[in-house]
């Protein structure tokens, strides 16, 4: 059975000339989700936005499942 593998990603978020979020940047996290949530409080007041999301999935299988987030705070908006 192939193994199931977690990514966590953090997105930081500006604002554009409406004033709507619009995705800055995305990293992949190396450590654990306490880590991710760190970093992204630690760039927080940098950015419109920033939100952290975990993914699992079989990629031997091609199977990635749906981003849950498990920490955001500011503007966000569309990421879903």
């Amino acid at each position: 059975m192939p193994e199931t593998l977690r990514s966590i990603s953090i997105f930081a978020f500006v604002l554009n000339e409406h004033g709507q979020p619009v995705q800055a940047w995305e990293t992949v996290s190396d450590g654990s989700e306490i880590d991710a949530i760190k970093e992204a409080k630690s760039i927080a007041r940098a950015y419109a936005g920033v939100l952290v999301a975990r993914r699992d999935g079989i990629p031997a299988l091609g199977q990635e499942g749906d981003p849950v987030i498990i920490y955001r705070t500011g503007k966000t908006d569309g990421f879903d």
